[in-house]
């Protein structure tokens, strides 16, 4: 085979290669996409239908779909001629919308001049203050809701809003002070400096130009900050009571010595995702933009 013969294939061996690879990451990337989007397509499959088709064996895939599983989380569901579920949902859905909102707002007002000190000013031990918040993330839930629990129970805020709002900055507090944090040092210091010489003083530089050059980064650390704390499931579990539970407490209660409301529970699934997922299309490109700041420099 002459030289020439030789330098005409590679290109082609090389090409083939590269197509075999293209097909066999497409492929790895559409098995991953199915294992995390069927359960919640099976889900919304289940939100549909009726007791019967839930409980059949094997599982159907062809039904008659019904609402009747999202009007009972509204108007409740009679079970028997003289009961009836209790419409409770639209209260737990009520509460996550207040606690979620209410220590987002918290943990962004203090964690704002946090992060910015812990950013551009030098004092001792600031490394290891910082390291000390997040070590909150770290610690296990038990051993702080035991505690918690006794404060709360002496000092009224067991089974009310704020003490959950409270609670919760134990999730979102070191998560925003981390997260501002890393967005404030990729903002160069000369723009600082600048503001200064023009006679802003830290407050000022804070507000009228790391906060504004800030906002895609403000922005990620609130709705991650709102999904975290929309998820939690074991300090409303522990802290609150049937007046205050949030829905992610909320939808075990379709659990029940009797039956397990299967389709309800489902719908409750798909009503309480939707949130999440309306805020983070309304702020998407903020996401984006947040999540690449500091990538290319």
């Amino acid at each position: 085979m002459t030289t020439q013969a030789v330098l005409y294939q590679a290109p082609q061996a090389v090409s083939f290669q590269r197509y075999v690879r293209q097909v066999a990451i497409g492929l790895a990337a559409v098995v991953l996409l199915a294992w995390t989007v069927f359960p919640f397509f099976w889900i919304l499959l289940t939100s549909l239908k009726s007791p019967g088709d839930i409980l059949s064996v094997p599982p159907t895939f062809v039904f008659t779909p019904t609402l009747d599983n999202y009007a009972a989380l509204v108007m409740g569901e009679q079970r028997g001629q003289y009961s009836s579920t209790r419409p409770d949902f639209p209260l737990f859905f009520v509460n996550s919308l207040i606690i979620s909102v209410g220590a987002v707002a918290l943990s962004v007002l203090a964690g704002i001049p946090a992060a910015y000190a812990l950013a551009r000013f030098t004092f001792p031990a600031k490394e290891g203050l910082a390291f000390l918040l997040m070590s909150f993330r770290f610690v296990p839930f038990i051993a702080f809701v035991i505690p918690l629990y006794l404060l709360f129970q002496k000092f009224g805020l067991y089974n009310t809003h704020a003490g959950l709002i409270l609670a919760y900055q134990l999730i979102t507090l070191p998560f925003t002070i981390w997260m501002l944090r890393s967005f404030f040092q990729e903002i160069p210091l000369e723009t600082q400096e600048a503001a200064m010489i023009d006679g802003c003083s830290w407050l000022g530089v804070l507000t009228r130009v790391i906060l504004p050059l800030s906002m895609p980064g403000i922005a990620v650390t609130v709705i991650l900050g709102f999904m975290f704390c929309w998820n939690a499931f074991n300090y409303p579990l522990m802290l609150a009571g049937r007046q205050t539970f949030p829905v992610t407490v909320g939808a075990i209660q379709f659990i029940s010595y009797e039956q397990v409301l299967w389709g309800q529970m489902a719908a409750a699934t798909i009503v309480a995702a939707l949130p999440q997922l309306m805020l983070s299309l309304m702020v998407q490109k903020y996401i984006v933009r947040g999540l690449t700041m500091g990538a290319v420099k």
